[in-house]
């Protein structure tokens, strides 16, 4: 049987990011079902929809963020793929500087957003319709795809993001490993690596 301790239990949200428009969304603490929450605009100049997920985060007690990593058909990263990562660091900087521990992973999203559409036009919605829920929809898809692998597999999935270390606080961890004056602390990237298992994109 999978081991349910493998990975963090409890909320966990969804992210789907695109230029204009940011999907959220969210799970229950056993993690059964994913459910959208809302459609955020990006904000790339003061980036307020981070600050909106990093209170939804704490409001919820969130225990993991999962942000959708638009590779293509082939598996290859191209510019979707890297703004998503850079919004992935945004967000993992922003909970950090809020004082709450939940690590944000990259999860690959192929996909996901044309099932949302597929699934909007089933319903019976216009396309104009469509743009008000299509990435809070999408968000729900990456994140029940995230949690349905964690639990089939029985082990955490995606790719950790560290968080960027401040210079000025990389460089006292630094010195106090090196002097011996205090423990030698483990880098957000070396937790990371820690963290990745086998077989994770």
């Amino acid at each position: 049987m999978p081991d349910n301790s493998a990975y963090p239990r409890g909320v966990k949200l969804g992210v789907d990011v695109g230029t204009v428009r940011v999907g959220l969304a969210a799970c229950d603490p056993d993690g059964i079902l994913a459910s959208p929450i809302r459609t955020l605009k990006r904000d790339a100049k003061k980036n307020s929809d981070v600050g909106v997920i990093v209170r939804q985060a704490s409001e919820r007690g969130a225990v993991q963020v999962f942000v959708g990593l638009p590779r293509t058909l082939k598996g290859q990263e191209g510019p979707s793929a890297r703004m998503a990562t850079e919004y992935a660091q945004l967000l993992a900087e922003a909970l950090r500087q809020a004082g709450l521990e939940v690590p944000v992973h990259l999860i690959d999203e192929r996909l996901s957003t044309v099932s949302a559409h597929r699934n909007l036009r089933d319903a019976g919605l216009s396309s104009k319709e469509h743009r008000k829920v299509v990435d809070q929809l999408a968000a729900a898809g990456i994140l029940q795809h995230a949690i349905e692998m964690q639990k089939s597999r029985g082990q955490d999935v995606g790719r950790r993001v560290p968080a960027p270390v401040p210079v000025q606080e990389s460089a006292q961890a630094g010195g106090a490993a090196a002097d011996g004056s205090g423990p030698a602390t483990e880098t957000d990237s070396q937790r990371a690596e820690g963290n990745r298992e086998p077989g994770q994109s």
